[in-house]
């Protein structure tokens, strides 16, 4: 099970300054475990949104939020809503915030920071891409975490060891700053990267800042 707990929500409304409509998503997983982002969380963050002026197009429910095919079958089947909406909220856990952010081409809004895997592992089946850091990035990187995917856990951009867009530990392992720019540009967002993050409070996180081995 992926332990999460809500973002304070002058944060998630920080995330949606410039923006008039977003599109919710829930986890009937982990999150509503959690009552992080089970269906009464996104409601009353729906009624929230709205009393702060904000548009909510539309939620969705889904039963594993990190379950890339069932997400897809999900979001695909709320297509109008998604559509209207500037961005998506999900209210998961951040294997399940960049499982979407692979589908949508949207921005995608972490609802939640993830503190512990409690012992399991999420159902995105490629890789790790969660290492429970306990406050959420991805907001600043397009829903491409640097945390789990970058080797040496960069929170400002690239280093000077990768080529092609390729990390400098292994040809096998893509640089995840070069993807980070690539959806960033893609989304009309590489602004974002003009703000520089301070160091990690690593005090929060599951393994401390210990990079965890590939």
């Amino acid at each position: 099970m992926l332990y999460s707990e809500q973002k304070p929500f002058e944060e998630i409304l920080s995330y949606l300054e410039g923006e008039n409509v977003t599109f919710i998503v829930g986890c009937r997983g982990c999150a509503e475990g959690c009552e992080s982002g089970g269906e009464e969380q996104v409601k009353e963050m729906k009624r929230k949104l709205e009393e702060a002026g904000k548009r909510v197009s539309g939620y969705t429910m889904i039963d594993m939020v990190c379950d890339e095919h069932l997400t897809r079958l999900k979001l695909k089947a709320c297509e109008k809503a998604i559509a209207e909406a500037d961005s998506i909220l999900v209210m998961a856990c951040g294997a399940g915030v960049q499982t979407v952010a692979s589908i949508v081409d949207k921005m995608v809004h972490p609802g939640c920071n993830t503190i512990s895997s409690g012992g399991g592992h999420a159902e995105w089946k490629e890789a790790e891409r969660c290492l429970e850091c306990g406050d959420c990035v991805l907001e600043y990187t397009g829903g491409i975490c640097p945390i789990a995917r970058c080797s040496k856990q960069l929170l400002n951009g690239p280093c000077g060891g990768s080529q092609g867009g390729r990390c400098e530990v292994s040809p096998d392992i893509p640089c995840a700053w070069q993807l980070i720019i690539e959806r960033l540009t893609k989304l009309g967002k590489l602004e974002k990267l003009e703000e520089i993050r301070p160091p990690k409070n690593w005090k929060v996180s599951l393994t401390g800042g210990i990079p965890v081995k590939r």
